[in-house]
């Protein structure tokens, strides 16, 4: 009687997850963080903008994706974090604190104005100048980057059984951090530095039930589980908006 029942029901978990996948769909937004809404209502700067660039936000740390079973090329952190810096130095105060200039792409921005300055040059049909206005120079320079990753700072558990009926809840820390430098172009005086940590969390909740039913011919055992890990990407943004804050 209960060989028809365990096969029946491995049949319609199956179909379920099956089905659970074809089904679900989640649209792409617009990436948001808890310290967005602070940025942009950061009071107003009295005055004029500054202008400020950024070159990049290197990832200092050297280390890679860990893994168990084998080695892995990935790097634990990413090597994005300058388009977060820029878009918070942007949006600081609803736009009125800085200019951010372009200048990871500076390369490729230099080459259009090379070509547009050429085209001109062979199509234009009378002697008027023709010229491209200047680029704006920074008055600041931000630089840093992410300095450290510690993962398994902490780890540990609990679980209990009773009964071939059991539950148990596990949980790891690992550690983020990241050092920014605000310097003045002038004089290339260091004016501000700061050293933000970020605490990132995974957790893990588990359940499974084990019985012999049939004078102990038989074994039915079911488990369920949730694992939940915060992103580390997420995190480092966090940690670089809170450092320009």
């Amino acid at each position: 009687m209960l060989r028809p029942f365990v096969i029946a029901l491995t049949f319609w978990l199956t179909s379920c997850a099956q089905l659970s996948q074809n089904e679900v769909y989640e649209p792409p937004v617009v990436s948001k963080s808890k310290l967005d809404q602070e940025i942009e209502n950061f009071a107003p700067l009295d005055g004029e903008p500054m202008t400020i660039a950024v070159y990049g936000f290197a990832d200092k740390t050297g280390q890679r994706k860990s893994s168990q079973k084998l080695s892995l090329l990935s790097t634990a952190v990413t090597q994005g974090a300058d388009a977060w810096i820029v878009n918070s130095l942007r949006l600081l105060g609803q736009g009125t604190w800085f200019k951010v200039l372009e200048r990871a792409g500076l390369d490729h921005l230099v080459k259009e104005r090379q070509i547009i300055r050429t085209t001109r040059d062979i199509y234009k049909k009378d002697d008027k100048p023709d010229t491209l206005p200047p680029l704006l120079f920074a008055a600041l320079l931000l630089e840093g980057g992410i300095t450290g990753y510690d993962s398994n700072i902490t780890t540990g558990g609990a679980g209990a059984r009773f009964l071939g009926i059991g539950a148990s809840v596990e949980h790891r820390r690992d550690q983020v951090m990241i050092s920014m430098r605000l310097v003045s172009v002038q004089t290339g005086q260091l004016l501000l530095a700061v050293n933000v940590e970020k605490v990132i969390y995974s957790t893990s909740i588990g359940a499974d039930v084990f019985k012999f039913v049939d004078a102990g011919t038989e074994a039915l055992e079911l488990q369920a589980g949730v694992a939940e890990n915060e992103p580390v990407s997420f995190a480092v943004r966090l940690a670089v908006e809170a450092g320009i804050l």
